[in-house]
C-alpha cells in the first residue's frame, strides 16, 4: 500500500521577482553591501499540510533577508520561535540560522511582503503586488484552520486575501475572528519586533496567551 503523496507547496516568488521596482533596487544595493546575504524573496517555512499559518509583514534586513528563512536571525525570531516551541509547533533548537535543523510542526510561517523593504516598511503598492503570493499560499493550504497575523498591516493584507472588510474583523491584540463558514479563524497579535517588546507593548506573557488561544482553536477544530 503506497503512502499518500505529500501536499504540494504553494507557489513562491521567483528569485529575480521584478514586481516592485523600489524593492528590486533595494535588493540590488544590498547585494553590494552584504554579498553573503540571501538578498532574494524569502520563501515560506513549514509544512504544506499545516493547520496554522503565521503571517508577518516583511523580511528584516539582517534577519530573514540575510538567512533566507522567515523570522530567522533577528530579535523577532527569538520570541516567535521560542513561543512556537513552548506550544508544540516546532522540533529542534532555534539557532538563528536556516541550517539549524529546526522544523515546524503543524505550522507554517510567511510574510505579506516577501522582499526586504527599506526601513522595514513596505508601501501600499508593494503589499498589494505581493498579495498574489499570500493569496495563493492561503488557497493552497488544504488543512488551514487558523491564521495568526502579526501586526495590523499583515492583518489587513490577510483580510484582503480573504475578501473580508477590515470593519468585519478589526485588528486588536488577542482578537479572534471567524469571518465566514468554511474560512479559517483569524487570530491577531502585536508584532514580536524588538521595538514592541522593548517598550512593553508586547510582553512574552501576552504573546504566550495568543498562542494558547491558537492552540485552543486548533484543538476545538480537531
Amino acid at each position: 500500500m503506497t503512502s499518500p503523496a505529500a501536499p504540494a507547496s504553494p507557489p513562491e516568488p521567483p528569485p529575480d521577482c521584478a514586481h516592485c521596482p523600489r524593492l528590486v533596487d533595494f535588493r540590488a544595493a544590498n547585494r553590494q553591501r552584504h554579498s553573503d546575504y540571501h538578498n532574494r524573496p524569502v520563501a515560506s517555512f513549514g509544512p504544506a499540510d499545516a493547520r496554522l499559518l503565521v503571517v508577518g509583514l516583511a523580511p528584516g534586513l539582517h534577519g530573514a533577508n540575510a538567512t533566507g528563512r522567515p523570522f530567522t536571525g533577528d530579535h523577532a525570531g527569538e520570541l516567535l520561535y521560542a513561543t512556537l516551541h513552548d506550544h508544540g509547533f516546532s522540533r529542534g533548537r532555534y539557532a538563528a540560522r536556516a541550517d539549524d535543523g529546526l522544523t515546524l510542526v503543524d505550522c507554517r510561517i510567511t510574510n505579506a511582503v516577501r522582499c526586504v523593504p527599506p526601513e522595514n516598511k513596505p508601501v501600499g503598492a508593494e503589499t498589494s503586488k505581493c498579495r498574489r503570493f499570500l493569496t495563493a499560499e492561503i488557497a493552497a493550504l488544504d488543512r488551514l484552520t487558523v491564521i495568526l497575523t502579526l501586526g495590523q498591516l499583515a492583518h489587513r493584507s490577510v483580510l484582503a486575501c480573504l475578501g473580508v472588510k477590515p470593519a468585519q474583523a478589526p485588528f486588536a491584540h488577542g482578537a479572534v475572528h471567524r469571518p465566514a463558514s468554511g474560512r479559517p479563524a483569524l487570530a491577531a497579535s502585536y508584532h514580536c519586533s524588538r521595538y514592541n517588546t522593548n517598550t512593553g507593548k508586547l510582553t512574552p506573557a501576552m504573546f504566550d496567551a495568543v498562542f494558547r488561544e491558537v492552540r485552543r482553536l486548533l484543538d476545538e477544530a480537531a
